[in-house]
């Protein structure tokens, strides 16, 4: 089984930063992509950005310049440091991991249970 848990969501002021954790756990035998997604109520879920094994990055416009992803591969965690937030970027962010599970299809996708960002003065 695989799980993932995501944290460092929060309330932050215009212009602030937030950076939210994503920790890939349970029968994993390697990982092919992580990222992150956001949703906002009546909107459908967006890639905001992700990460191959090849440390192969794409980002939304929109946050282009702003937020960074990374990744830990010993750790098998991803990171987004969101940098000059916008009210817009309000929205809650889930983590994705493509990834083949020991005993399971390769190319297995998983998310996780989502973070929620506000972005307010």
């Amino acid at each position: 089984q695989v799980q993932l848990v995501e944290s460092g969501g929060g309330l932050v002021q215009p212009g602030g930063s937030l950076r939210l954790s994503c920790a890939a756990s349970g029968s994993i035998d390697s990982i092919n992509a992580m990222g992150w997604y956001r949703q906002t109520p009546g909107r459908e879920r967006e890639l905001v950005a992700t990460i191959t094994s090849t440390r192969r990055t794409n980002y939304a416009d929109s946050v282009k310049g702003r937020f960074t992803i990374s990744k830990v591969y010993a750790k098998n965690t991803v990171y987004l440091q969101m940098n000059s937030l916008k009210p817009e970027d309000t929205a809650v962010y889930y983590c994705n991991a493509d990834l083949n599970p020991l005993g399971a299809p390769r190319g297995t996708n998983y998310w996780g249970q989502g973070t929620q960002v506000t972005v307010s003065s």
